[in-house]
């Protein structure tokens, strides 16, 4: 069958990767894609918000499923919107309805869905300019540090942990009276800080059965050591060996299951994927978001890691077959390094020629290069075109190992201004 998969990222050209091994799969088509996804398959220039236009796309090339990567078009309704077309409602579409998109689309939906549903979080409240005095009041008497979150999508930047009452304040007034990010912030939720390790795991469903299909760990910061500024993600490593069958067990049974029953009973129409941001507090697991697709750079070691078909995954969640599913891994180690252009996650040049040592790289049969911010010039040279650029995953016999052959792959790709973080999984360096 004809697939159209939306987004340009390197959890896009992952997800190409993956979808084109598939009996299933006929032709992709990637929009708008990048200069990685031309391997797999036709790149069309589109916006991933143009609902019109990704409509007339897949008529004209008999789509018979969209594979939605991004968030922006799962919270603006895409689904909805072909679901309710004559035209376009045979279309499978791998994503959930706007109103499941909600999970992620407004942090104050997914807090009242967990309190609904009794998923352990943070405690919280929410505030708007209306009631902005209140909220002063609460960020005075509220413990430190505390968190504050826009409500709506801001890029992964609108989350501040302030350790001080008076920062707190700042951020407070900045997100909620100068609309810092924009409609994001006319909410603010405002929650308890939790300490302890992030996780993500990663869930496919139909609303009703669910299958999980991985977990990872993600390192946002741009400075060796956690340090800097926040990014979309600077490298990601899968499995965790802290995350034992005890602990899962807690975080399916606590979390997953009740998660997938409050979908059921709230009758909110799901198909796709479900990343839980997770925290391990103690021994215990909370939820630190929900997001509604999956992560970048999570995808680049979690996708690799399934022995499966992926597009029969797909289909399973439509065939009603998806309990019947086999999920399978590989046992391996898997670690990914992102390089990103001089500046990120600031301002940063783009077009910069990224030259690939071909001939060493061939000799890492275990390493892919996944493409983010790339696309080609006029001349048929790979150019940088983001903040992130590329991702390089690896198996390894164990993290240490995985990160080891990532750097030395990104020892072999050149571009000027490239960085990238040498101490993914720092803290699993002493495995042997």
């Amino acid at each position: 069958m004809n697939i159209l998969l939306l987004g340009s990222g390197g959890r896009e050209h992952a997800l190409a990767w993956k979808i084109t091994q598939s009996k299933h799969c006929s032709l992709l088509f990637i929009a708008p894609g990048n200069a990685g996804t031309l391997q797999y398959g036709k790149n069309i220039n589109i916006n991933v918000n143009d609902f019109e236009t990704i409509k007339k796309i897949s008529i004209e090339n008999n789509i018979e499923m969209i594979v939605v990567g991004p968030e922006e078009p799962l919270v603006k309704g895409i689904y909805d919107f072909f679901i309710n077309d004559e035209e376009t409602k045979h279309i499978k579409l791998i994503a959930p309805s706007a109103n499941g998109a909600q999970l992620e689309g407004s942090k104050a939906f997914s807090k009242k869905f967990m309190q609904r549903n009794n998923i352990p979080t943070a405690a919280y409240a929410e505030f708007t300019k209306e009631n902005f005095e209140e909220g002063k009041s609460y960020i005075k008497q509220h413990s430190l540090p505390v968190v504050l979150k826009a409500d709506g999508l801001a890029a992964g930047k609108g989350v501040v942990i302030a350790t001080t009452t008076e920062d707190a304040l700042i951020a407070f007034e900045e997100m909620l009276i100068h609309q810092q990010f924009g409609e994001a912030s006319s909410k603010v939720v405002i929650e308890e800080f939790l300490d302890g390790i992030e996780l993500s795991v990663f869930v496919i469903t139909n609303g009703k059965d669910y299958k999980i299909i991985g977990h990872a760990k993600d390192y946002k910061r741009i400075g060796v050591g956690d340090t800097g500024l926040n990014t979309g993600g600077m490298g990601c490593v899968s499995p965790l060996p802290f995350l034992t069958d005890a602990f899962m067990q807690k975080i399916e049974t606590k979390i997953i299951q009740p998660t997938i029953q409050g979908l059921q009973k709230e009758n909110i129409i799901y198909n796709g994927f479900i990343f839980f941001g997770l925290i391990k507090v103690g021994a215990e697991p909370f939820v630190i978001e929900y997001n509604c697709r999956m992560g970048d750079p999570e995808t680049e070691v979690v996708i690799p890691r399934l022995n499966i078909d992926l597009t029969e995954l797909f289909l399973s969640i439509y065939n009603n077959t998806l309990n019947d599913i086999v999920i399978e891994f590989d046992e391996r180690a898997c670690a990914t390094i992102v390089a990103v252009s001089k500046g990120y996650p600031g301002v940063y040049e783009k077009g910069k020629v990224i030259e690939f040592d071909n001939s060493t790289i061939r000799q890492f049969d275990s390493s892919i290069i996944f493409h983010a911010g790339t696309k080609t010039n006029e001349h048929n040279d790979v150019v940088t075109n983001g903040g992130r650029v590329l991702a390089v995953t690896s198996f390894g016999r164990n993290i240490a190992n995985a990160v080891q052959l990532s750097k030395e792959v990104l020892s072999s790709i050149h571009f000027e201004g490239m960085y990238f973080r040498n101490d993914i999984g720092y803290e699993f360096k002493s495995q042997n």
